[in-house]
């Protein structure tokens, strides 16, 4: 990071600043402002000054433990790392997903049950394939769905529940089984003349876990050996043909649904997109 302030700042470098020499680098250090360090903000700056402190060579130099009084223990981290002391380990491999969420917002209201069941099935279904892409399982799903509060006049309901499997699975089929359970537990007539007229829907679930490292089930086991094959085939269905060109009935066909996000002010998808590609004309 200092290395790439100075290449940015000094215009006799030509944008390359290496700072390899130990010597070179002291150097810099005692030129270069402390407030220019990442993590030192305004509140930060002034205590700093308080303390006497211009460089970073100064910040470098001070005894971290009034440091750490005054800025936690963020600044006493910085001061070691001014040093070449290593803070934080490197993480070579990303942190395992701890939840996932498939939430929109609709096109148009929703006041019957079963478009409401085609949404979450529609939600659950995308939430089987982010799953299934890392390997991971949940063994319960939370649904919930709610009118909009800038509806001004209707009457007002939001709902959620969360519906508990016997065991980690990233099955679609089941998921949409999980979420119909959440709608035929939560779904209600309106007692007026008024329908509830529901904005957004969604399907959360979270404490994810690698699907080959779960527990299985004692009783109400899945029949994970049927449902792999047959999500890998969806899968590679729609990875060649395109997102929902292979999708369960019950969440409907992505061309028919009149409940699903408008995206009139969206920017072209040149990159995925054959037929959002700029067209040139002589």
């Amino acid at each position: 990071k200092l290395a790439n302030h100075i290449a940015k700042t000094i215009p006799d470098l030509g944008g390359v600043c290496d700072l390899s020499d130990e010597d070179e680098r002291a150097a810099w250090l005692c030129r270069i402002h402390v407030g220019e360090v990442w993590g030192i903000g305004r509140a930060s700056l002034a205590k700093l000054e308080a303390m006497g402190v211009d460089s970073i060579a100064d910040l470098r130099d001070l005894d971290p433990r009034p440091v750490r009084k005054a800025m936690t223990v963020v600044g006493e981290r910085i001061i070691h790392e001014l040093r070449g002391v290593c803070c934080l380990p490197l993480e070579l491999m990303p942190a395992q997903r701890k939840g996932c969420a498939v939430t929109r917002s609709f096109s148009s209201r929703i006041e019957d049950r079963a478009t409401m069941e085609q949404a979450v099935s529609a939600h659950a279904t995308r939430l089987g394939e982010k799953l299934r892409r890392g390997g991971l399982g949940t063994n319960h799903v939370s649904v919930f769905y709610h009118t909009s509060e800038h509806d001004r006049g209707d009457p007002m309901r939001s709902v959620s529940t969360t519906v508990t499997l016997p065991e980690a699975t990233n099955d679609t089929l089941a998921l949409i089984k999980a979420a119909l359970e959440g709608v035929t537990r939560t779904w209600r007539e309106a007692p007026g003349d008024r329908p509830w007229r529901y904005s957004k829907a969604g399907v959360i679930t979270t404490d994810l876990k690698l699907l080959e490292e779960s527990q299985r089930a004692l009783i109400g086991q899945l029949d994970r050996e049927r449902s792999a094959p047959l999500m890998a085939a969806m899968d590679e269905c729609n990875r060649r043909f395109g997102l929902g060109a292979v999708v369960p009935a019950r969440a409907g066909l992505e061309t028919k649904r009149t409940w699903s996000t408008k995206f009139e002010m969206r920017s072209p998808r040149y990159t995925t997109q054959i037929s959002e590609l700029p067209t040139a004309h002589a």
